[in-house]
């Protein structure tokens, strides 16, 4: 089930947990790629939040938001680079970006395996994705109040299952979002405390989402294809002899 593009806008730009998830994420993902001079980036899902910081370094930036969740523009005041597609066919071509963030888009689709088999077709061989995800063990998928109570959430090991049986090669993981999910001002103006606490005591295991950096795996695990039918001549005549030449 998609959240529609309209209610993932409003929390994250219009109310004030959602400004401080997407400050928290944005800062963990930038632990992992501070950098992106020069290189292709596309994020799928509702990723933009966390694409601003490499608009004006990275050689392109694309923003693909799947059909049955919509689209709007972004950014704001800028050439847009958003784009509406189908969840299980990216306008990209092969292996033409090098960094890939997937947020609000694996959890809530329908087909996540196909997926999971556009992101590796799409990804650099040597290019890095970031998956985010709702942590199964965390408070955050466990109340519809934000957009990571809706869809599947996963475990640490269930990502990893399904990132190997889609040959991808999980490389790091980080965790996020230690404080409850609560408009209170306590919680919103003490999250960074909670942040800094919650890496020290279990980095990945109880914060609200799990971010896993993954690389393709090379070559790709062969897997068994539709059988080919061999075609067999028929048998019905096998019992009857064959007539002999007649004799010059």
């Amino acid at each position: 089930m998609h959240v529609d593009v309209r209610d993932l806008r409003d929390f994250y730009y219009r109310t004030g947990l959602g400004r401080s998830v997407q400050g928290t994420i944005r800062t963990r993902m930038l632990e992992l790629w501070p950098d992106a001079r020069g290189q292709a980036v596309a994020g799928f899902g509702f990723a933009v939040p966390l694409l601003r910081p490499y608009l004006g370094q990275a050689q392109r930036v694309i923003a693909l938001m799947p059909g049955q969740q919509g689209v709007m523009p972004w950014p704001a005041g800028q050439p847009n680079v958003s784009v509406l597609c189908e969840e299980t066919h990216w306008p990209l071509s092969n292996g033409s970006v090098d960094r890939l963030v997937l947020l609000h888009g694996l959890e809530t689709s329908d087909d996540p395996y196909s997926v999971m088999c556009e992101a590796w077709r799409v990804l650099a061989d040597t290019g890095r994705v970031l998956f985010i995800l709702p942590n199964r063990r965390g408070l955050w998928a466990r109340r519809d109040g934000t957009p990571f109570g809706f869809g599947r959430p996963y475990s640490l090991g269930q990502i990893d299952a399904f990132l190997e049986r889609g040959d991808f090669l999980p490389q790091r993981h980080l965790g996020a979002l230690f404080a409850p999910p609560s408009t209170r001002r306590f919680w919103l103006r003490t999250s960074r405390f909670w942040e800094r606490l919650g890496r020290r005591v279990s980095p990945t295991f109880t914060g609200g989402v799990l971010l896993v950096e993954a690389s393709k795996r090379l070559p790709p695990t062969m897997r068994p294809g539709i059988g080919v039918r061999k075609r067999r001549p028929l048998r019905v005549l096998d019992d009857i002899p064959m007539p002999e030449p007649k004799p010059a």
